[in-house]
């Protein structure tokens, strides 16, 4: 089964004479195990089309199916549910709680979503990202590298099948974000998920099995 099927997909936003057509009839399939790289500038849609397939943001036109499901059937907490089980998404801007604690921002989560071992999974997979001696720091006492890998032992401590990125390396300095890319695609791989990776950086775009150039809302295969 693929995990993303996208036909025809097209997002508009505002009306009248603020309307503006973000996405314009996207075509794009992601088969499991499968590394994709969305290229291009700001601007051209990434973060949108992003939100599409993983149900944050609901199409204008066409069909979308994320890991099987009909998205345009699904309610927002039937979203919600296959996210929180099967969706892993890290950001730029980290989006970690200020008032948790590194262990408890990866934790909480999985709790919510009904994880019984928890703890035990947020504190091995912290670990496996190098920050076994960090549990109890707050995202305001970690460095920039360290809070973005705060972000995905979040988004793979509960083990996804899809793993969404957003420019995962642009608040990094390059040292750092070169470390960060090489631990994405480790633990991508270790976990067994599909990466989808959105980046304007075209050494990150590399490292993935297949890149899709964007432009103005639409898709080229490269």
């Amino acid at each position: 089964m693929d995990l993303v099927e996208l036909k025809d997909i097209r997002l508009t936003l505002g009306k009248g004479a603020a309307r503006t057509e973000i996405l314009k009839g996207i075509d794009l399939t992601v088969g499991a195990d499968e590394s994709l790289a969305i290229l291009g500038p700001s601007g051209s849609g990434k973060s949108s089309l992003m939100a599409v397939m993983s149900g944050l943001e609901q199409a204008s036109a066409g069909e979308a199916r994320l890991l099987g499901r009909d998205m345009g059937t699904l309610d927002e907490d039937a979203l919600a549910r296959l996210r929180g089980r099967d969706i892993g998404i890290i950001l730029q801007n980290f989006q970690l709680l200020p008032t948790m604690t590194a262990l408890e921002n990866v934790r909480v989560p999985m709790e919510l979503a009904g994880a019984s071992d928890a703890e035990e999974r947020a504190s091995k997979e912290l670990a496996r990202v190098g920050l076994a001696d960090r549990l109890g720091h707050y995202p305001s006492q970690l460095s920039g590298g360290e809070q973005q890998r705060v972000a995905i032992a979040r988004a793979t401590a509960p083990r996804p099948r899809l793993l969404l990125a957003d420019e995962p390396t642009g608040n990094l300095d390059g040292a750092t974000g070169a470390a960060i890319i090489d631990l994405l695609f480790s633990r991508a791989s270790d976990a067994g998920a599909g990466f989808i990776v959105i980046t304007h950086d075209p050494a990150l775009a590399e490292r993935a099995g297949r890149i899709i150039r964007m432009r103005d809302g639409m898709l080229d295969a490269a």
